[in-house]
């Protein structure tokens, strides 16, 4: 048996033990299983994390090499192996290969002249942007103006994924064309779905009279002769590496909207607190390391306990996207059936992320947490200091609230009514903000995304490539192009002949 066969043996033999008992065996259990870090703090003592079960979880980590691939993430060499290529999202923080970094630094400063060209009125007067893309090259920069452009913004924003041609239809008719600025986000800048809607805004710009409408528009890509070809200026198409994936992307050219919407300042923080949370990921040993932890955490209920989904609860309304931002981040990353050399994988994946806000979904969803026959690892994030104008009393609502539920599913409540009867023992972890600003929404990115790669390190996976997203579109492309013996099942012909 290997040395990882081994070390996962010992985690799914490990004896459960319940919430409150571990409290009491433990007196040092908050300090153990709280960490402060880069405006972060997280606690994860209501989880079923204990000494002896993190130590055989780092022996896990040492036997699947978790410190070297760590390494070689920050180093820019090919991690992404399917593909043959570095994974260098952390370098456009100013983390990883040297050569690599002073690109990230070259790419940023280009980004940042046509901000402030646009912001000194090069391009006329710009009040709306229209942001096309779809997965990372819009989840990314919708969450992020959302969560931080509230107040006052400087542009109206809108962010448009979906091919569906409804999705166009508000921001046609809320825009004036003459004062838009489209931006178009592709990596490859062939992505089917923002091309037709990038024609779509083309044909809206000139039925309002707008003779050159790619005069307004600014590219994203990776392939920037694309973008050229398409008819965008080159000085208003701005690059980022291959090396760099769209669900990681945020950091690099593909911020260009929040750059814009935020100011370079706001973009700038974003990086750095990205940054301070690369540095703890780096540095901090196994059982202090943030990131570590969680996907310990997650890998014991995914692997030893049986469960197959991990909610996630916002309570903050300006995180209300964090759920679907990491929907993609860690499904897309992990969702995977072969271990990077090939081999079947024989254990779960990742698991299923799905949440909401509270306190909203206390009255959807957590009624299955509490008394349903399913174990949900849920997860609060919330922001300790308000940012509203209205009483202090909605605020401290919401924090009671959400520290409330932990608390209630981690207690329970005994009664000789199975009806009201709570069992309790439901594991939780909160992640507290001391503020929603740049640079700690940055710091949160980051940790998300090494919980997703030490998820994928020890399951022996590899997280940076998406095959499973191409098979559909495939028999779309099929199905649009009118192809015979596509070999589809009678159902879909079915649907097709109603339908189309």
């Amino acid at each position: 048996m290997s040395d990882t066969a081994t070390a996962w043996q010992a985690i799914e033999n490990s004896e459960p033990r319940r919430l409150d008992a571990l409290f009491d065996a433990d007196p040092d259990r908050l300090d153990r299983l709280t960490i402060e870090e880069a405006g972060l703090y997280f606690d994860f003592a209501k989880t079923h994390l204990d000494a002896e079960l993190i130590d055989r979880f780092v022996a896990l980590a040492e036997a699947a090499g978790l410190a070297g691939r760590r390494d070689a993430l920050f180093a820019g060499e090919p991690v992404n192996a399917s593909e043959g290529r570095a994974a260098e999202h952390t370098a456009q923080r100013g983390q990883g290969a040297p050569e690599s970094v002073a690109l990230a630094n070259a790419l940023h400063m280009r980004m940042r002249a046509l901000v402030d060209a646009i912001e000194a009125g090069a391009m006329g007067e710009i009040r709306h942007i229209l942001h096309l893309g779809i997965g990372g090259s819009a989840l990314g920069p919708d969450f992020v103006i959302d969560a931080l452009g509230r107040e006052e913004p400087a542009y109206d924003v809108a962010v448009v994924s979906n091919v569906d041609g409804a999705a166009l239809e508000t921001p046609f008719a809320l825009f004036d064309p003459e004062y838009t600025l489209v931006v178009i986000a592709s990596k490859s800048f062939t992505t089917a779905e923002t091309m037709l809607n990038a024609q779509s805004a083309i044909q809206w710009m000139r039925n309002a009279g707008i003779a050159d409408p790619f005069g307004q528009m600014v590219a994203l890509t990776a392939e920037p002769d694309r973008a050229v070809e398409f008819g965008i200026d080159q000085t208003r198409v701005l690059p980022f590496p291959e090396t760099v994936g769209g669900r990681y992307s945020l950091w690099s050219s593909i911020g260009f909207p929040i750059a814009l919407a935020l100011g370079w300042e706001a973009f700038e923080q974003l990086l750095e607190g990205a940054a301070a949370m690369d540095r703890h990921f780096r540095l901090a040993k196994w059982c202090e390391n943030a990131p570590v932890l969680a996907a310990f955490a997650d890998l014991y209920y995914a692997q030893a306990r049986g469960a197959e989904t991990r909610a996630v609860f916002a309570y903050d309304e300006r995180l209300r996207l964090l759920p679907p931002y990491l929907q993609q981040l860690e499904m897309e990353s992990n969702g995977k059936a072969a271990t990077a050399d090939g081999r079947p994988l024989d254990r779960a994946s990742a698991s299923i992320v799905w949440g909401g806000v509270g306190t909203d979904a206390q009255h959807a969803v957590f009624q299955l947490l509490h008394q349903g026959t399913h174990l949900v690892p849920a997860e609060f994030v919330a922001v300790a200091e308000a940012h509203d104008h209205r009483d202090p009393a909605h605020h401290e609502q919401l924090l009671v609230n959400c520290f409330a539920q932990g608390a209630a599913l981690m207690a329970g409540r005994p009664s000789d009514d199975p009806g009201r009867h709570f069992p309790g023992d439901r594991p939780s972890s909160t992640i507290l903000l001391e503020r929603l600003d740049p640079a700690d929404l940055g710091a949160l990115l980051a940790f998300y995304e090494h919980r997703t790669f030490v998820n994928a390190a020890l399951l022996g996976i590899n997280p940076f490539d998406q095959f499973g997203v191409e098979l559909g579109k495939d028999i779309a492309r099929a199905i649009a192009g009118d192809e015979e013996a596509l070999g589809l099942d009678a159902s879909t012909r079915a649907l097709i002949e109603r339908a189309l």
